[in-house]
């Protein structure tokens, strides 16, 4: 979770976040700044190829300007801009 939340703060989509330890579960305070429309899963998880990733920002995005798709790689947490460089 902090990992996402690092990857949305770097491309400006929410502001700082701190974690706040209650001694049970634990809880995080994230600061929205009005520019988050929505944000969604993609359940189940699927395996995809550096090639296809091409093929989801069209499926899932409403423009291939507008909006991030953070995937999960053998090298971390990254948006999907970053995936297709690596």
């Amino acid at each position: 979770v902090i990992k996402f939340l690092q990857v949305m703060m770097k491309h400006g989509y929410i502001g700082e976040f701190e974690m706040i330890d209650d001694h049970r579960a634990g809880k995080i305070v994230v600061e929205l700044n009005g520019r988050l429309n929505k944000c969604g899963i993609i359940s189940p998880r699927y395996d995809l190829s550096h090639d296809q990733i091409e093929d989801w920002v069209g499926r899932l995005l409403p423009s291939r300007l507008f909006g991030k798709i953070v995937l999960t790689t053998s090298c971390g947490i990254m948006n999907h801009e970053e995936a297709r460089r690596r």
